[in-house]
C-alpha cells in the first residue's frame, strides 16, 4: 500500500491516483485484498472523514473504500462524521455508493446470515446532522426522498447475490436507531409491528446525504442476529454480532466485489437529477 499527499475538499487528486467512480462505505479490511492500493486523506468543509480513502481497482472499475468506523473500528455510530464521509467520496470523483452494513432481523425468518437489499428506510435517530443545507448562506432545500435507494444499484446487488447462490431478500425497510445501545424488547417489538424488516445504526443519514450530493446509494444489509423482541433469551450482544459478521465477511466481500464489477457505467436512474440544488 502506498500513501499519497492529502488533498483539499475541492482539490485535485495526485496524478498517481485516478478518480474513483464507485465508493464503498464500511470497507474495513476489504481493500486489503487488492493490489496497488493507494491511501489518500481528503479534507472537507465538515471536518475529517472517518479515515483516509483507499483507492483500488475491481473488475476494471475504480473504487474508493472508506472505513465507516475508522480502520480500527473506533468510531461509534452516533459519532461518525457522515457529512464529511459523503463529501470526501464526492471529492474523490465517486458517483455511486455501496453501503454494506450489519443489522438485526425484526422477523423470525430474517435470521443470522440473511442478506437484505432494502428499498425503504425509517429514521429513528435523534442527534445526527442529516443535511448539507442547514446554515446560511445555503438555500432552503427540501430533498425528495420517497425512494431512498438507487434502483439500478439494488438491481445489480440482487442479481449478483443470486448469481453467487446467496438468495437475497428483495426489498424491505431498514429502521435506523441512534445507538450505540441495542433496542429494548419493547422497541424491537414496536418496530416489527410496523412491518419493518431489519434494524441498524448506520444507514442514516448516509442515504439522504448521498441524495443531496446527487450520488446513487445502495444498502446491502447482513443480518447478524434476531433483534431483542423477536427471540427469547438475553437479547442481542456485541460478541454475537461480531461472531456472525466474521463468519460471513468473506461471502459479503465476494458479493461486494461482484456488485462493483456489475454496476452500470452510465447512470440511468434519477439519483443525480440535474434540476436538484447541490451543496458546493
Amino acid at each position: 500500500m502506498t500513501t499519497a499527499p492529502a488533498v483539499s475538499a475541492h482539490g485535485v487528486l495526485p496524478a498517481e491516483v485516478p478518480p474513483a467512480e464507485i465508493g464503498v462505505i464500511g470497507g474495513s479490511g476489504f481493500y486489503s485484498f487488492l493490489d496497488n492500493v493507494v491511501e489518500v486523506r481528503i479534507d472537507t468543509p465538515y471536518g475529517a472523514p472517518s479515515d483516509a480513502l483507499f483507492f483500488g481497482d475491481i473488475g476494471g472499475r475504480r473504487v474508493a473504500f472508506l472505513p465507516r468506523h475508522g480502520r480500527d473500528h473506533t468510531i461509534p455510530p452516533h459519532r461518525i462524521n457522515y457529512r464529511a464521509n459523503l463529501w470526501a467520496l464526492r471529492a474523490a470523483g465517486v458517483t455511486q455508493v455501496l453501503a454494506p452494513c450489519a443489522v438485526g432481523g425484526l422477523r423470525a425468518e430474517l435470521g443470522p446470515g440473511t442478506l437484505v437489499v432494502p428499498d425503504q428506510l425509517v429514521d429513528r435517530t435523534s442527534a445526527r446532522v442529516q443535511t448539507f443545507f442547514d446554515e446560511p448562506p445555503a438555500p432552503v432545500v427540501h430533498t425528495s426522498f420517497a425512494d431512498p435507494y438507487c434502483p439500478s444499484g439494488r438491481a445489480v446487488a440482487i442479481a449478483s447475490a443470486r448469481a453467487g447462490e446467496w438468495e437475497p431478500v428483495d426489498g424491505g425497510t431498514l429502521v435506523v436507531i441512534e445507538g450505540p445501545r441495542f433496542s429494548t424488547r419493547a422497541e424491537s417489538r414496536w418496530y416489527a409491528a410496523q412491518g419493518w424488516s431489519v434494524v441498524g445504526m448506520t444507514g442514516h443519514p448516509e442515504a439522504v446525504l448521498a441524495r443531496e450530493l446527487g450520488l446513487c446509494f445502495t444498502a446491502m444489509a447482513l443480518v447478524t442476529d434476531l433483534d431483542a423482541g423477536v427471540e427469547a433469551g438475553e437479547g442481542v450482544t456485541h460478541a454475537e454480532v461480531l461472531e456472525v459478521f466474521a463468519k460471513n465477511v468473506g461471502r459479503l466481500r465476494t458479493l461486494l466485489f461482484d456488485v462493483v464489477a456489475g454496476m452500470p457505467v452510465e447512470r440511468v436512474c434519477a439519483c443525480g437529477a440535474e434540476d436538484v440544488p447541490r451543496p458546493v
